[in-house]
């Protein structure tokens, strides 16, 4: 949620950044609107208040002839006080309701358009030139034993899928090294549910525009979380945190769940959009004015894992109009990909700001020790989706696959193998 305080100072950030999203800056005029006269109405409440409290003291001093006039304006006054009560509660309700429908401030810098329009900072890598016409990961992922489309459909459906064999244990060691490399940055490790109530979900900002892409249980009132961001964020809802720990760091390994709404026709073959995979998740709370640095750490250690898996890549700043409602910036790293000839996105880093915190009430003491609102941040370290890069990547003409010399201790082989179709 914005700063209402901000915007009230300085208005026209909000309508450039709503402009920068693609949406409507209208909404400007409406919060100021309503906030206007929510504090209208506060100020009617509170003076009616005081007349009234005024009043009430008055009729015992009252003589007899006065007592019937005070008591029968003591009457109206109580009425006026809850119809102002009722009133600004009214208008807070729907300046609050309001606010939580307004994105998070794109930061300043950020590419302007729509999901074609990011800019690409750096190239890293070249991608192979093969001698032989690569196969793409299904096919590799069945000749190694490794993936099970047909039969993750039987099961459960279409985007579903059983890795297997060396499917599980490449899956495995990639997010046991990512584990272990966030630890080695300073960062707690968490296994956190991935069951949240409204509150948590709505808190981080994912029952907005894409609400559509949640797994909810009606039955329980809670929600299958599509990254462990959501419960980490949740993690310290309510509490204000000592500054002098700040940041705090933690790297979460969760599945995660989405529907893929609108997304028919769109990457069926293969695990590229799938409703299921394994994530594990860096979470930041931070200074606010540190979260900017805070931000290319993040990304930084995410090319640390790319540049360890020798994947050519490219890191690309996210336009406006492409970022979540919570994101007040974002940066991702695509991974070549040789048989669809282009780059396809493996992490993503957001700096939300306050954005979060204001929502879910995380706050810090300041030097003069007020609270204030954290930032948070997030990013992604390892994912089921990189299983897709490293087996095209690293293929060989037999359809074998090298695994990269600093993922090997994890899966314990130099070299995943053909097998014979079981």
């Amino acid at each position: 949620m914005i700063d209402l305080r901000a915007l009230r100072d300085e208005p026209d950030r909000l309508r450039a950044s709503q402009r920068a999203r693609g949406e409507d800056d209208a909404v400007v005029d409406r919060l100021l609107g309503l906030d206007s006269r929510r504090r209208a109405a506060l100020t009617r409440f509170e003076t009616l208040r005081a007349e009234q409290k005024s009043v009430g003291k008055s009729v015992s001093k009252a003589s007899p002839e006065e007592r019937e006039e005070l008591l029968t304006r003591a009457k109206t006054l109580a009425a006026e006080v809850k119809e102002a009560e009722a009133e600004a509660d009214r208008l807070g309700e729907e300046l609050d309701a309001t606010l939580k429908d307004v994105a998070n401030l794109v930061e300043e810098g950020a590419p302007e358009g729509g999901v074609d329009d990011f800019t690409v900072l750096e190239e890293i890598g070249t991608p192979r030139a093969f001698d032989f016409s690569p196969r793409d990961h299904l096919e590799l992922g069945e000749m190694l034993g490794a993936i099970d489309i047909e039969r993750g459909a039987k099961v459960s459906g279409a985007r579903f899928y059983f890795l297997t064999g060396v499917g599980a244990m490449l899956e495995l060691g990639l997010l046991n090294m990512a584990m272990q490399q966030a630890v080695a940055h300073g960062f707690t490790p968490m296994i956190p549910p991935v069951l949240v109530k409204p509150e948590t979900m709505e808190g981080t900002g994912f029952l907005g525009a894409h609400a559509d892409e949640v797994y909810r249980l009606p039955a329980d009132d809670l929600y299958l979380v599509g990254t462990s961001e959501v419960p980490l964020a949740g993690y310290h809802a309510g509490e204000i945190l000592p500054a002098d720990a700040l940041p705090n760091r933690y790297i979460g390994w969760s599945s995660c769940f989405r529907r893929e709404a609108g997304s028919y026709g769109k990457d069926t073959r293969g695990i590229i959009r799938v409703h299921q995979f394994n994530k594990v998740e860096m979470f930041v709370y931070t200074h606010p004015d540190q979260a900017h640095e805070e931000h290319k750490r993040l990304l930084g250690w995410e090319r640390e894992m790319l540049d360890k898996l020798e994947l050519p890549y490219r890191v690309v700043d996210i336009a406006g109009g492409d970022l979540g409602s919570s994101a007040a910036r974002k940066f991702d790293c695509e991974a070549w990909i040789p048989t669809q000839g282009r780059y396809r996105e493996l992490t993503s880093t957001s700096n939300c700001t306050d954005y979060q915190s204001r929502r879910l009430n995380i706050r810090y003491r300041d030097a003069d020790g007020k609270p204030r609102f954290a930032a948070t941040l997030n990013g992604t370290l390892a994912t089921t989706r990189w299983i897709v890069a490293i087996l095209e990547n690293h293929q060989q003409a037999d359809g074998s696959v090298v695994v990269p010399e600093a993922l090997r201790p994890f899966v314990g082989r130099d070299v995943l193998e053909p097998v014979a179709k079981k």
